[in-house]
């Protein structure tokens, strides 16, 4: 399989919603693959949750990860998280 590489966008996006780079990793890899716009691919995968710091209490967390094909590598473009 290729290698798995992050955008400078992807990488803030994750740091600001919460998700971990194992988490983005383990959602290409193992995850449910969606259709996206422009021809992209997403992958979500639900994670159990257990940050403190949210407000409220949730006990998943699902991780969609935004992913650009190319020849070499899959680029994640940006990465979205929900709490359930």
């Amino acid at each position: 399989m290729k290698p798995i590489k992050l955008s400078r966008h992807a990488r803030d996006r994750m740091a600001a919603r919460g998700a971990t780079e194992a988490e983005v990793t383990d959602a290409v890899r193992s995850g449910e693959g969606v259709t996206a716009k422009r021809g992209r691919r997403g992958y979500r995968k639900d994670f159990p949750c257990d940050d403190p710091g949210l407000e409220g209490t949730y006990s998943t967390k699902q991780v969609l990860v935004i992913v650009a094909e190319e020849a070499t590598a899959l680029t994640v473009r940006t990465v979205f998280v929900f709490y359930f």
